[in-house]
């Protein structure tokens, strides 16, 4: 079993907050991550897939086949966006980097499995302190 990883970036507004709390709960629940007016992250994105050198390739996945996916699937629809209004997978979830991962893999896995590969991980940098690692249920 082998293991490879593409980075991606990409730049994004967010805001953590529920409609159903009130103003003051959500500055205390999310602090100043639910400020009305949005804030931005430089995000890094990690995908790692697993399985079998091809002996024919020397290959596990060809990775410009890897990044054209992400960047058509992922990048496109996020960078430069507020991911609570404009990005599809996100709609009607809590804009935190722990749902941006998981929604990142859903949208990913099946077109790696047509690929002839597996997802192992799916890693989102929100900071230089902060990152999600998902890898599947």
């Amino acid at each position: 079993m082998i293991y490879i990883t593409r980075r991606e970036r990409f730049n994004a507004a967010h805001r953590l907050f529920r409609e159903d709390f009130s103003d003051e709960m959500n500055e205390e629940v999310f602090g100043k991550c639910s400020n009305p007016n949005w804030h931005g992250h430089n995000y890094e994105l990690f995908v790692t897939l697993k399985g079998e050198i091809n002996p024919e390739t020397g290959f596990l996945i060809n990775l410009k086949q890897l990044s054209n996916l992400i960047q058509r699937e992922i990048i496109s629809k996020i960078d430069h966006k507020n991911i609570n209004l404009e990005v599809d997978f996100m709609q009607n979830k809590l804009a935190s980097t722990e749902n941006l991962a998981v929604s990142i893999w859903e949208v990913l896995e099946p077109y790696v499995k047509q690929l002839g590969s597996d997802l192992h991980c799916v890693k989102v940098t929100e900071s230089e302190n902060n990152f999600v690692e998902y890898c599947g249920n």
